[in-house]
Parts: structure tokens; sequence; C-alpha cells
């Protein structure tokens, strides 16, 4: 079924490069706290998308697809602090970001077109 639905390729893809970022950033350059809140936002963001596609209802897909869409703000968030700390180099931001916004596009279409 992920073949199929790109929101759902995009956002694990997000996960997997945010799992990534949060080794390289606490490892590397031994930071702790915003990485660990990008950590949870950007791997949230596929998890309630899943939670969604397994939805009772309409109501519970666009409430989850709700969550996934705020999480993916929040994550646009931490990358914005992590490149003006200078804790990212300006080419992992915009590489993530360019994704983020691209899911954050792809949801709020979603929940746009979700009727109750």
């Amino acid at each position: 079924m992920a073949d199929e639905n790109p929101v759902l390729q995009k956002s694990f893809a997000f996960a997997v490069r945010t799992v990534n970022l949060y080794k390289y950033l606490t490892t590397e350059k031994k930071e702790f706290v915003l990485s660990k809140q990008l950590l949870k936002s950007g791997t949230s963001v596929g998890a309630n998308i899943e939670e969604a596609i397994g939805g009772y209802s309409k109501k519970d897909f666009r409430a989850k697809m709700s969550i996934s869409y705020k999480e993916i703000r929040e994550s646009k968030y931490w990358l914005r602090l992590l490149v003006e700390t200078d804790y990212i180099q300006r080419e992992q931001f915009e590489s993530m970001f360019i994704d983020a916004e691209e899911i954050a596009k792809m949801l709020y279409s979603i929940i746009k077109n979700t009727k109750d």
C-alpha cells in the first residue's frame, strides 16, 4: 500500500532522514535537545498518516491527517532553528525543508478535501 500512497512514501523517507540527522547531531555536534524535538515531530508525521489510513471514520482520518500536518509544520520550525544556530549546514536544511514543504502541501490538500 505504501508504494501507492505518495504522502506515506514521502513521510517515511522524511522520517528516515530525520533519524539520520538526529544520529549526526547527537554524535558529531553533541546536540541533544533540539535534535530530540525534531526526532519526535519528524517521525510522528508518517506514524499519524498510517493511523489515519487505518481510521474508523472520515472524521478520524481527517483528525490524524491534521495531526500529521501540525507535526510537519513543527519539524519545519526545528529545522529553521537548527540551521540558524549553526548545527546544520544550509544545504542540509534546504533539502529537508523542501521535503517538509512538499509533505505539508500534500497533507493540507488532503485535509481540505476530506469532509466530515
